[in-house]
C-alpha cells in the first residue's frame, strides 16, 4: 500500500492558484483515476479537478474556501501501488500537535530559505491549538511587504480553521497606517536614503451611495491589470484602416456561409487572420519576456477577450491560429465564445497564449488602450466600423466617397518592443485588411 499526493494541476496561462469551491469526494471514499475530486475557481475559470490515481481518499490538505497553489498537493490517496513513495505525512498522527510540528519543521525551514523570512518554524507552522499554519505564498508576501513575525501572528485568519490567507494579508496591509516603521534599515551610502510615505485619502461615501463588494474574479482581474502596468511600460500606436472591402464581402457571403456551415461569420475571424499574417511578417511581436531574455514563440496562439454576462472578461486561446483557414477560424472562434459565456471552458482553453486582441467595437467604442496580458509583449484592440467621408485615390484623380473606417489600437511593452516594430506591426495588420479580396471564395 502506498500513500501518494494528488497535485493541483496547471489551470491556464499565468494562473498560480485556485480557490477550492467544493470537494466532490470525502475522506474514506474510493476514487477512480480521472474521476472528479473537487471543484475550484480561478480568476479565469471555474472547473473540476480529476484524480490522477485510483485509491482511497485519506486526507484533504486544502479545505473548501482555501487557496490551492498550482503544483502543490491538495489531498492524499492510499493506493495498492508500492512503486509510489510514501509522503512524510503517512505515519503522522494529525491529532498530536507536537508530532505534526516535528514532522513539518524541515519543510518550514526550507520555506525560510526560499522566502528569507526569519520566523520560528514551529510557532509559525502550527499554533497551540494546531490550526495556525502559514502557506509559502503567505510567507512570501510577508517577506515582500516587510511584515514582521509579530505582526503576522496578530493577523486574524478568515480561512478554514482560522488559517491566514493572502486576502487577510492584503487587508492587513490596507489597514496598516505606518509602513515606514516596518521598513528594514538600509545601509547609508554617500547620501541618506529618504523614504516617503504615500497616504491614500479615504473615499467619501454619501448616504445614498451604493457600495458594491468586488467579487473574486473582479479582484483577481484588478490585481493582474495593476501588475501588468507595473511590469511593462505601455506604449500605444493607432492607425485608421479602410474596412470597406471586408464589410462588403461579409455582407455578400454571410447567408450562404450560415446555410453551408451552420455558423455565423463575424468580422472577428477576418481580424484574427490579419493578425496571424502580420505575426508571420514580424515574429518578434509574438514573444514573451523572462528576466533579461526575450523568448520568440514558435507557435501562434491568439488570445481573444470575451465579455461574460457578469461584465467580467475572459481570454480563451485560439491555439495554432495560423493552421486554420477562414472557415476553421470562424468555427473555432464561435465555439470558444459560446463556451466562455456558458462557463464551459476547459483549463487548456486558457493557456499558452502568445498574442492577444480585444474587439472593443462590439461595445460601440472607436478606439482604446488595452492592457497587455502578461507575459506577452503586445495586445491589439479593434474599434467600431463607421461610415465616413473619405478621399479615394484613383488613376483619374482623387474622389470623395463614403468608406467603412475602423481604428486599430496597438499597445506594446516598450522594454522590448520599440516604436518602429510596434508601429509597423499595426500598419501591416491594417494593410492586410484594406487589401482583402472582394472575390475571395470560401467553398
Amino acid at each position: 500500500m502506498s500513500l501518494i499526493e494528488i497535485i493541483m494541476p496547471k489551470m491556464g496561462e499565468s494562473i498560480m492558484e485556485a480557490t477550492v469551491l467544493k470537494w466532490l469526494k470525502k475522506v474514506g471514499d474510493l476514487v477512480e483515476a480521472d474521476e472528479y475530486l473537487l471543484e475550484v475557481a480561478t480568476d479565469k475559470i471555474d472547473t473540476e479537478v480529476p484524480s490522477s490515481h485510483t485509491g482511497i481518499l485519506t486526507q484533504l490538505l486544502v479545505n473548501e474556501g482555501e487557496v490551492a497553489e498550482i503544483g502543490k498537493p491538495i489531498c492524499l490517496i492510499q493506493t495498492d501501488n508500492s512503486d509510489f513513495q510514501t509522503d512524510i505525512r503517512k505515519d503522522t498522527d494529525l491529532t498530536n500537535v507536537d508530532q505534526v510540528s516535528e514532522k513539518i519543521t524541515t519543510e518550514i525551514e526550507e520555506i525560510k530559505v526560499l522566502t528569507g523570512l526569519n520566523i520560528d518554524p514551529i510557532s509559525v507552522a502550527i499554533s497551540s491549538d494546531g490550526s495556525r499554519f502559514y502557506s509559502p505564498l503567505v510567507l512570501s508576501i510577508c517577506k515582500q511587504e516587510n511584515i514582521s513575525s509579530t505582526e503576522l501572528a496578530s493577523i486574524a485568519g478568515t480561512g478554514a480553521e482560522g488559517r491566514v490567507t493572502k486576502h487577510d494579508i492584503f487587508a492587513f496591509l490596507d489597514s496598516r497606517t505606518n509602513a515606514v516603521s516596518n521598513t528594514p534599515k538600509r545601509e547609508l551610502k554617500a547620501e541618506p536614503v529618504i523614504i516617503t510615505e504615500t497616504k491614500v485619502e479615504p473615499v467619501a461615501v454619501a448616504g445614498n451611495d451604493e457600495i458594491i463588494q468586488m467579487d473574486r474574479m473582479r479582484r483577481l482581474i484588478a490585481d493582474r491589470m495593476v501588475e501588468s502596468v507595473r511590469i511593462a511600460p505601455h506604449v500605444t500606436s493607432f492607425v485608421e484602416t479602410d474596412m470597406t472591402n471586408v464589410v462588403l464581402w461579409r455582407n455578400n457571403v454571410k447567408d450562404s456561409f450560415k446555410k453551408r456551415y451552420g455558423e455565423n461569420i463575424t468580422y472577428t475571424p477576418i481580424l484574427v487572420e490579419a493578425i496571424v499574417k502580420a505575426i508571420r511578417d514580424f515574429p518578434q511581436i509574438n514573444a514573451s519576456v523572462e528576466g533579461d531574455k526575450i523568448i520568440v514563440k514558435a507557435k501562434i496562439n491568439i488570445g481573444m477577450a470575451v465579455a461574460l454576462p457578469s461584465g467580467n472578461l475572459i481570454v480563451p486561446i485560439i491555439h495554432n491560429a495560423d493552421q486554420y483557414n477562414l472557415v476553421g477560424l470562424t468555427i473555432k472562434i464561435n465555439d470558444l465564445s459560446k463556451r466562455a459565456r456558458e462557463n464551459k471552458l476547459k483549463p487548456e482553453d486558457l493557456e499558452g497564449g502568445t498574442y492577444s486582441f480585444s474587439n472593443i467595437g462590439t461595445f460601440g467604442n472607436i478606439m482604446g488602450t488595452p492592457i497587455i496580458v502578461q507575459p506577452q509583449v503586445a495586445i491589439m484592440a479593434f474599434g467600431a466600423i463607421q461610415k465616413k467621408p473619405a478621399v479615394i485615390e484613383t488613376p483619374q484623380g482623387d474622389l470623395l466617397g463614403i468608406r467603412q473606417k475602423m481604428f486599430i489600437s496597438h499597445s506594446y511593452d516598450h522594454r522590448v518592443v520599440d516604436g518602429s516594430l510596434g508601429g509597423q506591426f499595426v500598419k501591416r495588420v491594417s494593410d492586410y485588411l484594406e487589401g482583402f479580396e472582394m472575390d475571395r471564395k470560401l467553398f
